[in-house]
C-alpha cells in the first residue's frame, strides 16, 4: 500500500496545529512529510525555485542542459531513505546495482560482488580476485576489516589514517582501498575522519548481503524531491519556493518567523539548514550561546562534479570507482538516464551514441583554486587513462561544480557538539545531517534528523509516534560478530 492509500491518512484542519519548516533539503522535506500526514498545518520556506538542497539539480546556463548538482548515490542499507523513498513512490525511479567495478589507469579492471556465502564473507571471493592489490595488501586488509566489524571503535581523538597505521595496512590498500572507499562515502580525507564513523561504513556495507546494494537515481534530483512537494500539499500543507528566513523569535506559545517583508507565527517550527547558515539565523540572546559554540567546531569538506559530454559512447559501464588519480568515480549518466543531452544534433559527425559523464572528486581540496578549464583539461586527461575511447571521442561540452560547503568534516571529536533535534526552545527544533543522528553526513543521515525532528514535535503534543524506520538486521555469520 502506497503511503498516499495509507490509513493514517489525515488532512489538516485549521484548529489543528502549525508547524513552519525552514528549509527543503532533505532534512526539511522528510520533517514535512512526516508532520503532514501526522495531521500539522506545514509550511515549507525554501530560498530558492527548487526543493532537494544539495541533492537538488537544474538547467546549468552554460550548457543548456539539467544537471546535478553533484552525483547522489543511496545503498540498501540506508533504510530510512529507502522507506521514504517508497513513502513518496519514487522507487521505480531508482536503478539498483549489485557490482561495482574497479578499473586501474590503463583499463585493467577488478569486480565486487556478492556469492553465496553468508555475511561478511559474500564478498570474499570476488575480494580474492582483486587484480590492483597483492597478497600482503589483501592480508592487511583481513585483519583491518575484521578488527573494525569485531570491536566496538571509539573515538579516541585519532583519526582513521592513525588507525590504518596502528593496524599495519600496507600503502597500497590505503591508497587503493580505504581511501576509494571512504573518501568517497565520507567526503573527507583519511586524516580527518573519526574512526567510529569509518567503522560504521565498513560494518553496515558488511552485516548483510544486500546492505551494500547500490541505488542511482535515473531522473535529476529535484525531479524525485518534487514527489515530497507533491506529498505535501496533498496533505493540506504549503511549499513557499524563493522565501528566505530572515530570523526566528519565540513568541510566548508561539514561534514567529520574519522574512524579507512580512512577519507569520506558527505553533511549531523545524530549523532544517545547514550549520552555518543556522549560525546566521540564532537570536542575540543568552538562550542561543550554547547552541552558537558548538556550531564553532564544524568545518566543511568540499565536492567537485565534473561533466562532460562526448560526442560518442566511451564505456558501457554505467558507473566505475577509479584508482589512483585525482577522479574518484565516473557515472555514465547519459546510461543511467537513458537519454541523449540537449545538443546531441550537433555531435552527430561522431561514431556511435553521444555520452554525458559526470565525474565525482570527494574532499577536493586540491581542486578549490583550479579554474575551471584547468579541471575539465585534468578530468578529460585523466579519464583518457581509463577509458581509451574517451581520448578519442571529441569533447562537445563541459562543466564544473564545486561544492565547497559539501558536507560536513566527519572530524575525530565532532560528536560531541552535534545538537540534539530539542533546542533551548522548546517550540524550535533541529533538522539537517550534521546534527545527533548516529550517522555521518549521508542522505540517509539527513531524513534521520528530519523524522527525528517530526518524533520530537509530535511527543511535544502527547503522541508517540515514531518515523525512523530500524537498520537493516545483521545475517549470517555477522549475528555474531561485535
Amino acid at each position: 500500500m502506497h503511503a498516499a492509500e495509507s490509513s493514517e491518512f489525515k488532512t489538516p484542519t485549521a484548529s489543528e496545529p502549525t508547524v513552519a519548516i525552514v528549509g527543503g533539503g532533505l532534512a526539511g522535506v522528510s520533517a514535512a512529510c512526516a508532520l503532514a500526514e501526522s495531521g500539522f498545518r506545514v509550511t515549507l520556506f525554501e530560498r530558492r525555485p527548487y526543493l532537494g538542497g544539495r541533492a537538488s539539480s537544474y538547467e546549468h546556463p552554460g550548457t543548456g542542459e539539467v544537471v546535478d548538482n553533484c552525483q547522489h548515490v543511496l545503498f540498501r542499507l540506508c533504510t530510512n531513505l529507502v522507506a521514504f523513498y517508497e513513502k513518496l513512490g519514487i522507487t521505480g525511479k531508482i536503478r539498483w546495482f549489485d557490482r561495482m567495478t574497479f578499473i586501474e589507469p590503463g583499463g585493467r579492471q577488478s569486480l565486487l560482488d556478492s556469492s553465496f556465502l553468508p555475511a561478511p564473507l559474500h564478498a570474499t571471493p570476488s575480494f580474492a580476485k582483486f587484480k590492483f592489490l597483492n597478497l600482503r595488501d589483501k592480508l592487511a586488509l583481513s585483519t583491518g576489516l575484521l578488527a573494525l566489524i569485531t570491536n566496538k571503535q571509539q573515538d579516541d581523538g585519532s583519526s582513521f589514517q592513525e588507525w590504518l597505521e596502528r593496524h599495519h595496512q600496507t600503502p597500497n590498500a590505503i591508497e587503493r582501498f580505504w581511501k576509494p572507499i571512504l573518501i568517497s562515502a565520507l567526503s573527507e580525507d583519511l586524516d580527518r575522519i573519526a574512526v567510529p564513523y569509518a567503522a560504521q561504513v565498513v560494518r553496515e556495507s558488511m552485516k548483510s548481503q544486500g546492505g551494500r546494494s547500490m541505488g542511482v537515481p535515473t531522473v535529476p534530483l529535484t525531479e524525485l524531491y518534487n514527489a515530497g512537494r507533491d506529498y505535501i500539499t496533498a496533505r493540506g500543507g504549503i511549499v513557499r519556493y524563493r522565501n528566505t528566513i530572515q530570523s526566528f523569535q519565540p513568541v510566548g506559545n508561539r514561534v514567529s518567523l520574519r522574512l524579507t517583508d512580512s512577519e507569520e507565527q506558527f505553533d511549531h517550527a523545524v530549523l532544517a539548514l545547514p550549520f552555518d547558515s543556522l549560525a546566521k539565523l540564532l537570536p542575540n540572546v543568552p538562550e542561543s550561546r550554547e547552541l552558537r559554540d558548538k556550531l564553532t567546531h564544524f568545518t566543511t569538506a568540499p565536492i567537485t562534479g565534473v561533466h562532460l559530454w562526448f560526442d560518442r559512447q566511451i564505456t558501457e559501464l554505467p558507473h566505475a570507482v577509479l584508482l589512483d588519480r585525482t577522479i574518484q568515480w565516473m557515472f555514465h549518466k547519459s546510461l543511467l538516464l537513458g537519454k541523449s543531452f540537449a545538443t546531441s544534433g550537433n555531435a552527430k559527425s561522431g561514431p556511435g551514441i553521444p555520452s554525458y559523464v559526470e565525474l565525482v572528486i570527494s574532499s577536493s581540496k586540491s581542486l578549490i583554486e583550479k579554474s575551471r578549464q584547468e579541471i575539465i583539461d585534468l578530468a578529460q586527461s585523466e579519464l583518457g587513462e581509463f577509458f581509451p575511447e574517451a581520448g578519442e571521442a571529441k569533447l562537445v561540452k563541459a562543466t564544473v561544480i564545486k561544492e565547497l560547503n559539501a558536507t560536513f568534516s566527519p572530524a575525530p571529536g565532532i560528536d560531541k557538539y552535534r545538537p540534539s533535534q530539542r533546542t533551548a526552545w522548546p517550540r524550535v527544533f533541529l533538522a539537517g545531517d550534521w546534527t545527533a543522528t548516529g550517522w555521518p553526513a549521508t542522505m540517509e543521515g539527513a531524513v534521520r534528523s528530519g523524522y527525528l525532528a517530526a518524533e520530537a514535535i509530535v511527543a511535544s503534543t502527547g503522541n508517540g509516534k515514531h518515523f525512523i524506520v530500524p537498520d537493516l538486521p545483521a545475517t549470517g555469520l555477522m549475528r555474531f560478530l561485535g
